[in-house]
């Protein structure tokens, strides 16, 4: 109890003797024993209406008789039991306690056997259970001796007896269902066993099943409806659950077990038609029941062919579309959290979706239904993790920053099944049926898409989509690389909805994906599967001028969803499964979703324009961009900043460095960084700066790194350097440690053959420390760009994306290793066959002369390289030398590099900008505009004779020498004695003389800025 306040509160005492929590604890008891006795209570009144059911079954009975004889029955439930038991020893007395006197006629409508049987059977009974089995034994002998079953049970006349008939053989299926069921741990050893190994009571009774069901039976239809209605799939599922073990370990002679048998028939019965069966609940259906069981197809190959036909499969295609649609929860209790029934759902539907989707006279309508739920049920899914390294990108020690962590936990053999069903085949024949009726090369100026094209291209966009976001990402470029044709398909259908201005929404199946919202944007991920040579030389698999209008579309789109037009939650499409946001927001969800797909979309081009420009820069900017805009941007919570956030590139470059610079100013000011003391003091020795700055940045905590530091430079001979540190010299020490650390002969870095930079795998050989020294350079490269200060460290591209915590692909893998790219581009389009090759899924590492092999693929050594699967080679190879050799370097330089510089304020720039952010641009100097920031003093001015000729000069310099001139704001000359224009660089001042001609001063400034020199004569 909590103290109110109230100092006048009492504890109340009982004064009867006992304590409040004994009073409470006797009172909760006592309802306890109330409702379980109304539970008792309820269960006895279903249990007699079932008895009532039972011996009235074919009488119709109001409502007050059927009251009256629950009542009845209910008083009489032991009377009932020893009716049954008088009934069934009379039964022993006339047929035998082991059926020893029944004979076919026993069988006949005319006769009690039946009649009896069913009455008093119980499955509990170990007697009745021996008398049923025997039954069925008899049952079957004397079918094998006549050849008539009908007649058997009917007698010479069929059409008199048939509803009598049709009852006693649906409760003698029913009840052979319940023995198994009842008496299951028991029998688990007999339940693999074929039709033909007939000894055991399990395989009779099953023997026996399969025979009274036989479709070519009268009564068939309905006695399959009625085990339906009594949920038997639900029966099925606990047998099959509790003899798994028993049926997966039995030899692989290639005999149908006769439980097999009897679900083939039952489920082969509602794809008949005409079915006159009865609609079930779809939570007691075989989809929900059945299709649920972890590798259903390995225990039971031959109901995976019977489901696999044609009728059945859009008959229950279609069942678990409409669940789907409905938002239906109709899966049984997950057997654990490795094996989630959704997920075992998946697996088993992806195993023959691609058998029945190959059937001659497989429908539309199938496949969009196929695909709904395959769609649905992925979207359910947890994210699967690669079978390489793929996932490792950020290191081997989880650590992700910026992102949380979300731990699989799939069984690893359901992942693979999962997987490996999604194969090139599948989507071969899903896009087959789908678009086989759609040209590529349509009329762009015809009215538009109708409704079948429409529900094809919502079917493939909301497949693919799904997958891309849920499946590894060599099993993706596995699966597309061979059907690239879906692109121009997808693109023509986008071209047409705009140029008639009639985007069409999503097909009704995908609602519960997607909303009432265009869904065309969102498989183009597709473009990042082709190559360099087949985008910009062979224009696969879209012409660059279809990329520059589909640029414009994406952008306009973008920029209406993000800015003009807006209705979303920020933050709602982030996460695809919240399944319950997309229902309340259903409108927003989809918007959010398409939003983030086209600005990835667009991402990957402008990589693309940034790789080899082929439209201009400014296609991807927004038009609407303005002053207003960018002050909004600033600020956290607009929307002008969420749109900074996820689609940088639709503002303009400068104007985001704007943006970036006044979050790094507003950041200093809050740090007091331009206070008058400063608590950070360097003495740095020259000829140990990268030694003395490790030791004592190191030291630093996050706030201090933030703060200024000032430096003192010692020279070789132990004396401090003369010169006070306003800003240059510590400019000046940037740019020496930077210059030194990332120096190739250190070895922490390797050069790329364009001279760009990125991490030494083999650093650890070098340096025992590696780690921390990348911390460290992490950290010393942030603090240069938060402190504004240009260094000239060109790193490569696949490594700059490491800051932006990105997956590197095959495209960016000439930057690295231009042959090796070479090399898996000929085996991309090698014709041959590729076995003959002899590669396997290995790779081989050599470091400073030591070679290692390495797989990759667990077993990769002996996994050959084929034509099936040398896209997922390819992707691996490129991962493994892109993402997973520097993963560690990279994760411990990212941990340094965001101690200052925010992940958001990176994801601004694409690499191509974040290297202009670091370098600065290497294009040109815009001198006029340093003239504009120059102040004067000393009697000089503007206008100023000698003013005039320092810029005309500087105008003239070639780009390396207006490069020197800048750094000479950092250096001094030690030949100032002679009258050279000097650098006061701790104040980024330059001291020019009066020279009288532009000859002279062009002379002695090239002269200083081609000295290097340090402080001590500034």
């Amino acid at each position: 109890m909590f103290f109110s306040g109230d100092p006048t509160t009492r504890k109340r005492v009982d004064l009867g003797g006992r304590s409040s929590k004994e009073r409470d604890r006797q009172k909760l008891l006592e309802q306890t024993r109330l409702e379980r006795n109304r539970r008792l209570w309820l269960r006895q009144q279903n249990s007699a209406a079932l008895k009532i059911e039972v011996l009235f079954p074919l009488e119709r009975i109001d409502h007050h008789e059927y009251l009256a004889l629950l009542q009845k029955c209910f008083r009489g439930r032991k009377v009932a039991e020893a009716e049954r038991a008088k009934v069934r020893e009379q039964f022993h007395l006339t047929y035998g306690k082991h059926c020893q006197n029944v004979d076919r006629h026993c069988f006949g409508p005319d006769s009690e056997f039946l009649r009896q049987l069913i009455f008093f059977f119980n499955p509990r009974n170990v007697n009745d259970f021996s008398v049923l089995v025997e039954t069925f034994r008899l049952l079957q002998q004397f079918v094998q001796d006549s050849g008539d079953v009908v007649g058997l049970f009917a007698g010479m006349d069929y059409s008199s007896n048939h509803s009598l008939v049709a009852y006693r053989v649906k409760r003698l299926s029913f009840a052979c269902i319940q023995a198994i069921h009842q008496n299951r741990n028991q029998l688990k050893e007999q339940l693999s066993m074929s039709l033909e190994e007939s000894s055991s009571p399990t395989s009779i009774l099953l023997q026996g099943l399969v025979l009274l069901l036989d479709p070519k039976l009268p009564w068939a239809c309905k006695t399959v409806g009625y085990l339906m209605q009594r949920n038997v799939f639900s029966l099925f599922r606990e047998v099959v659950l509790t003899a798994k073990e028993n049926i997966s370990a039995r030899d692989s002679s290639g005999k149908v077990s006769a439980l097999e048998c009897v679900l083939a028939l039952m489920i082969s019965h509602v794809g008949q038609n005409p079915s006159i069966c009865s609609n079930i609940d779809p939570q007691w259906s075989f989809s929900s029941q059945i299709l649920t069981i972890p590798f259903l197809w390995q225990l039971f190959p031959y109901l995976k062919e019977v489901f696999a036909s044609q009728s059945l499969s859009q008959y229950y295609s279609n069942q678990m579309a409409l669940c789907v649609q409905n938002h239906t929860n109709v899966l049984p209790t997950d057997m654990s959290n490795k094996f989630p029934g959704y997920a075992c759902l998946l697996g088993n539907v992806l195993e023959t979706a691609a058998a029945a989707l190959s059937q001659p006279d497989c429908s539309f309508e199938m496949a969009i239904d196929l695909a709904a739920v395959i769609t649905f049920l992925l979207e359910a899914l947890p994210h699967i993790k690669s079978s390489s390294r793929e996932s490792s990108t950020m290191g081997d020690d989880d650590m992700t920053i910026g992102d949380e962590v979300v731990e699989i936990v799939l069984d690893g053999n359901l992942e693979q099944q999962i997987t490996n069903a999604i194969d090139s085949r599948f989507l071969l024949q899903l896009t087959n049926v789908l678009f086989g009726g759609i040209s590529t090369v349509r009329d762009s100026h015809t009215e538009g898409p109708d409704e079948k094209e429409v529900a094809a291209v919502g079917a493939a966009c909301a497949f693919l989509h799904v997958t891309f976001d849920r499946l590894p990402l060599e099993r993706i470029m596995t699966v597309l690389a061979y059907r690239t044709e879906l692109v121009p398909v997808l693109w023509n259908f986008m071209k047409r909805c705009h140029q008639n201005q009639k985007w069409s929404s999503l097909p009704e199946q995908f609602s519960y994906l997607l909303g009432d919202a265009p869904g065309w944007l969102l498989p183009l991920h597709m473009l990042m599967i082709v190559d360099n040579e087949e985008f910009y030389e062979q224009e696969k698999p879209l012409s660059l001028k279809d990329v520059r209008c589909l640029i414009v579309i994406l952008r306009q789109a973008l920029w209406q969803l993000l800015w003009v037009n807006p209705s979303a939650h920020p933050g709602l499409g982030k996460s695809v499964s919240n399944t319950s946001s997309h229902r309340r927001h259903p409108v927003e969800a989809i918007q959010n979703r398409v939003g983030t797909v086209a600005a990835e979309l667009l991402s990957q081009l402008q990589d693309w324009n940034n790789r080899r420009q082929f439209t201009p820069p400014s296609d991807f900017h927004a038009d609407g961009v303005n002053d207003y805009f960018i002050s909004q941007a600033v600020m956290e919570g607009t929307k002008a900043h969420d749109i900074l956030k996820q689609a940088p590139f639709l503002i303009p470059f400068t104007s985001r460095v704007k943006i970036f610079t006044s979050q790094l100013a507003l950041v200093r000011q809050r740090q007091g960084a331009h206070g008058v003391f400063t608590r950070n003091r360097f003495r740095i020795r020259r000829d140990h700066i990268l030694e003395d700055a490790y030791n004592q940045m190191s030291a630093l905590s996050e706030e201090d790194l933030r703060g200024l530091i000032r430096v003192t430079f010692v020279n070789e001979f132990g004396v401090e350097e003369a010169g006070i540190d306003g800003g240059g010299i510590f400019k000046d020490f940037m740019e020496n440690i930077t210059r030194a650390a990332f120096d190739v002969q250190y070895g922490l870095f390797k050069e790329t053959s364009d001279h760009l930079l990125y991490p030494n795998p083999g650093s650890g050989l070098t340096h025992e420390q590696h780690l921390q020294f990348f911390h460290f350079l992490g950290t010393l490269l942030a603090k240069a760009m938060f402190e504004g200060i240009l260094v000239d460290i060109p790193f490569a591209t696949f490594f700059l994306s490491k800051l932006k915590q990105k997956y590197n692909y095959l495209n960016d893998l000439p930057s690295l290793d231009p042959e090796l790219y070479r090399h898996l581009i000929f085996l991309k389009h090698y014709k041959g066959n590729i076995s003959d090759l002899e590669l396997y899924f290995v790779i081989v590492n050599n470091e400073y002369g030591e070679q290692t092999e390495e797989e990759l693929l667990p077993g990769g050594k002996n996994l050959r390289v084929t034509n099936e699967n040398v896209i997922t080679f390819i992707h691996l190879v490129s991962n493994h030398r892109l993402n997973f050799q520097i993963r560690l370097q990279s994760s411990h330089f990212l941990r340094g590099f965001q101690q200052l510089i925010q992940k958001d304020w990176i994801d601004m720039f694409n690499e191509h900008e974040l290297q202009l952010l670091i370098s600065g641009s290497l294009e040109s100097l815009d001198v006029d505009d340093l003239r504009r920031h120059t102040n004067y003093a000393g009697g000089y001015h503007g206008e100023h004779y000698v003013i005039e000729m320092f810029w005309e000069v500087l105008k003239s310099f070639s780009l390396e020498n207006q490069k020197k001139f800048l750094k000479a704001g950092g250096a001094a000359s030690e030949e100032a004695l002679d009258r050279l224009p000097t650098s006061a660089t701790c104040m980024n001042l330059l001291k020019l003389p009066p020279y009288r001609s532009k000859e002279q001063l062009e002379t002695k400034l090239l002269y200083a800025i081609n000295a290097d020199a340090g402080f001590d004569l500034s």
